[in-house]
C-alpha cells in the first residue's frame, strides 16, 4: 500500500479525539450525585422507596442513587423509632436530602471579566443568620429535599473558570457553620 499522508492525518486526528473524550469523562467531567446530609451530633438511620436500611453518622453525609419522579424517605433514629415518611420530587441530576431539617444556605458566587464583587454585593438582597446581616443574596433552606444548586455540600466552588465572556453565577449549597466560614474567608469585610 503507498504511503497516504491524509490517511495517516484522519487516523491521528481521531486517536487524539478519542482520547481528548476519554480525560474530560474519567478526570475532569463533574460527577452527578445525590447527598443525604446529617450536619448534627445524631445518628439518623433511613429507608429510600422501602429498599435498604441506610445508617447515617454525626457530621456524615452518603453519596445515594435516587429515581427521577417520585420518591420516598422513611427516617428513624438511632433507637430506631420512625421520626417521619415523607415523600418528594426529583426533577435534577443532583439533590440534597436534609434528613435533619437543618439550616441550610444555597449561596452564588459570580465569576468574569471586570467583576466588580463589592457593588455586586450590595446590589444583591442581605439575609439575618443569628441577628447579623450577610451580603450577597444567599437562600436559606431546611426543607427535606432541594435540588436548587450546582454544587453540592462537598464539592467546592472551581477557582477559575474559563471562557467566560460576562458575568455568570455557580451555587453552592452549604452547611449553616460552612456558609459563615466561607463568608468569612472569601468577602473579608
Amino acid at each position: 500500500m503507498k504511503n497516504n499522508s491524509s490517511l495517516k492525518g484522519l487516523l491521528i486526528a481521531a486517536v487524539v479525539f478519542i482520547l481528548a473524550f476519554g480525560i474530560y469523562f474519567f478526570f475532569l467531567a463533574k460527577k452527578n450525585y445525590f447527598v443525604v446530609d446529617n450536619p448534627t451530633s445524631n445518628t439518623y438511620y433511613f429507608k429510600i422507596n422501602n429498599g435498604s436500611e441506610g445508617i447515617i453518622s454525626a457530621g456524615q453525609y452518603v453519596h445515594i442513587d435516587l429515581n427521577k419522579g417520585k420518591n420516598s424517605i422513611k427516617v428513624f433514629d438511632q433507637n430506631r423509632k420512625m421520626l417521619y415518611d415523607s415523600a418528594f420530587e426529583v426533577n435534577k441530576i443532583r439533590g440534597l436530602i436534609n434528613i435533619a431539617h437543618q439550616d441550610y444556605y444555597i449561596n452564588d458566587q459570580y465569576y468574569g471579566y471586570n467583576l466588580k464583587k463589592d457593588s455586586l454585593l450590595l446590589a444583591l438582597d442581605k439575609i439575618t443568620i443569628d441577628g447579623k446581616e450577610y451580603l450577597g443574596g444567599a437562600r436559606h433552606f431546611n426543607k427535606l429535599y432541594t435540588e436548587d444548586f450546582y454544587y453540592n455540600v462537598d464539592e467546592d466552588y472551581d477557582k477559575v473558570i474559563k471562557n467566560i465572556q460576562k458575568v455568570e453565577s455557580r451555587s453552592k449549597i452549604f452547611r449553616k457553620q460552612d456558609f459563615l466560614n466561607y463568608y468569612k474567608e472569601y468577602y473579608k469585610f
